[in-house]
């Protein structure tokens, strides 16, 4: 079959594409933004009749929709992307005479947040369109290992300590192998099957630190302990990721989890005539250790920068006059420095401290950390000659420098080739 895949460039989309491929399919893809040739450029945020989809529906057999959105970047994404440009979608593909239609929609109560009533609404305009060979796959949380989702969650349960959101509902997880079987199987049905909505969920319930915990043990890491969070303390935390457009966490997505994500999985297991892929079996024991290192990444290097910049300007903080001036200005006696003088190189000093830790939240880069790592190694080497009692002090101080250069050390070693 020709089958025009909208969402082609997306994790699900392309998993699509590999399955349907596989099985003989051409697919055309449709994307945002054209990558190769042969791709139909789309718009969902301006396809909204169907005229516009008519011409792109020539030589068609069937139509996937797979474009979805997690977060707004303008208000009405969700109307105009998840239900009026599907709707006109169908609307075309009906009157172009296609009876194979597959709508990937999603888990959840209708009015719960504008992410599922929009989703639900193009669910419902495809039901009216096409009375026969439409299919709607309404799945849980989509597992696959290059999933923007499945990466964040792989991540959280890489922490050393698992933050457990109090209230939360279960999650119930689907390998996005299942879903793609689920779509070619549709795909390749009658095309005179009523259309249906199918529910897809994976096939086990999990409370939420259970699932970080199965996580974990696809990572080959050990359990980790378990910090409560109280709900209110997690929905003030989702307001405030919400003003950063690209964290998955805002007030709806906590508002999702807290509902929970779940289903019931008979009919999908039915639908595949076999077992659903179980979370402990989600990703085979020879990659826990990529899906490791990845995890790791993703909060590695926040961490690191935002301790380097946090010493920096603490340090700074600190000179600045949180103790009496006197102190500071007395350590640069031992190095000739009295009066104006010292001041002068007090002040400089903690302009440098408080650049060093600017930049390291606003540019950081390697020649960067090359010029912090021999500051921290001329300062120590200052003190040595000049403060030594400082090398000997019961709380090593200066010794300390070297946990520092580490870190430096390591941001330098981990910098891509820009």
């Amino acid at each position: 079959m020709n089958i025009l895949l909208c969402g082609a460039d997306g994790f699900l989309g392309r998993a699509i594409t590999e399955r349907l491929e596989a099985a003989g399919h051409r697919i055309i893809r449709g994307v945002h933004s054209v990558r190769q040739a042969g791709d139909i450029p789309l718009d969902y945020r301006r396809d909204l009749e169907a005229e516009t989809w008519l011409p792109r529906l020539r030589d068609v057999d069937a139509v996937i929709n797979a474009v979805g959105i997690l977060r707004e970047r303008t208000p009405g994404d969700f109307e105009r992307i998840h239900h009026r440009a599907p709707a006109a979608l169908f609307a075309a593909a009906a009157r172009a005479g296609i009876r194979r239609v597959i709508q990937i929609s999603a888990v959840g109560a209708t009015d719960l947040t504008p992410y599922l009533a929009s989703k639900h609404a193009a669910d419902a305009a495809l039901l009216r369109s096409l009375p026969q060979g439409g299919t709607v796959l309404r799945p849980t949380l989509i597992f696959g290992e290059d999933g923007a989702s499945s990466q964040f969650f792989l991540s959280l349960a890489s922490l050393p300590l698992l933050f457990i959101p109090q209230g939360i509902g279960k999650v119930q997880p689907v390998h996005v192998d299942d879903l793609t079987a689920a779509v070619k199987k549709a795909l390749e049905a009658e095309s005179n099957t009523p259309s249906r909505i199918l529910e897809f969920p994976g096939p086990r319930a999990l409370p939420y630190a259970e699932w970080l915990e199965g996580y974990r043990r696809l990572m080959a890491l050990a359990p980790a302990a378990h910090i409560p969070v109280p709900a209110f303390v997690m929905a003030a935390t989702a307001r405030l990721a919400g003003y950063f457009p690209r964290s998955l966490l805002c007030r709806d997505t906590w508002t999702m989890l807290a509902q929970g994500n779940v289903a019931e999985a008979k009919a999908a297991s039915v639908f595949l005539e076999r077992p659903l892929r179980d979370p402990d079996d989600f990703s085979a024991l020879k990659n826990a250790e990529r899906l490791r290192l990845r995890a790791l990444a993703f909060w590695r290097r926040p961490l690191l920068l935002g301790t380097l910049a946090a010493i920096w300007l603490l340090t700074a903080f600190l000179s600045a006059g949180i103790f009496p001036i006197e102190q500071s200005l007395a350590l640069l006696a031992p190095f000739g420095l009295h009066g104006n003088a010292a001041l002068v190189t007090l002040i400089a000093a903690i302009g440098l401290d408080v650049g060093m830790g600017l930049l390291t939240l606003l540019r950081p880069g390697r020649r960067l950390f090359w010029r912090q790592l021999a500051l921290v190694a001329l300062y120590s080497l200052f003190i040595a000659w000049r403060l030594p009692e400082y090398l000997l002090h019961p709380f090593g101080p200066i010794l300390k420098n070297l946990a520092i250069a580490a870190l430096l050390l390591l941001l330098i070693a981990e910098e891509k080739n820009s």
